[in-house]
């Protein structure tokens, strides 16, 4: 079942989220429908934030993209397909040695706005599986774009804050389009509660 997708301006998306402390499964229910959400919306990453829980809980999948990026999880390099999709509860990155890349970035909490983030082009996060057991992940390209912006609106933090000034000025008017959407959404929800 596909969840509702929580649009920019929503408070929510500034909250930084508690750890996931229970492994269980309703955590693997939560997995199962973020990633439905996401491939639904045809994305590759999708944070809890994005569909209206503060918690530190993301899934990605890049099993359809070009493969321009290299990976080893816990020492070893195994297929794409077996550890794809990918849940991740509680990671935490730390950049390694790597140019710097720019990259038109999307998001879903951002329809149709997209626009220039410079980012670490390599990482390691360590992370947890829906069964609590830690993981090791070290990769780059698109995979390590791909986790930094998602374990960024785990922190409150949007892409549109990563992009220089003359970036987001470009797209400064569709922002504050959806701003205002998201609100004048925010406050008829809120008259039809009774």
């Amino acid at each position: 079942m596909a969840l509702r997708i929580v649009h920019y301006n929503d408070p929510v998306l500034r909250k930084k989220g508690e750890p996931v402390k229970v492994f269980d499964t309703s955590l693997a229910l939560l997995s199962e429908q973020m990633l439905a959400t996401m491939h639904t919306a045809a994305g590759i990453g999708l944070a809890a934030q994005q569909i209206g829980k503060a918690l530190q809980f993301c899934v990605m999948d890049l099993r359809t993209t070009d493969r321009d990026f290299t990976w080893e999880l816990d020492g070893a390099k195994p297929p794409l397909e077996l550890f794809m999709p990918l849940a991740m509860a509680n990671p935490a990155i730390t950049i390694l040695p790597s140019d710097k890349t720019v990259y038109e970035e999307g998001c879903l909490s951002f329809p149709d706005i997209r626009g220039d983030v410079i980012r670490p082009d390599a990482i390691r996060v360590t992370y947890q599986d829906l069964q609590g057991t830690p993981h090791t992940l070290a990769c780059n390209g698109l995979l390590a774009r791909c986790i930094q912006h998602e374990v960024d609106h785990l922190n409150g933090t949007l892409f549109i804050d990563r992009m220089e000034k003359k970036v987001r000025s470009g797209i400064e008017k569709e922002i504050k389009e959806l701003a205002k959407k998201t609100r004048e959404e925010s406050e008829a929800s809120d008259a039809s509660t009774p």
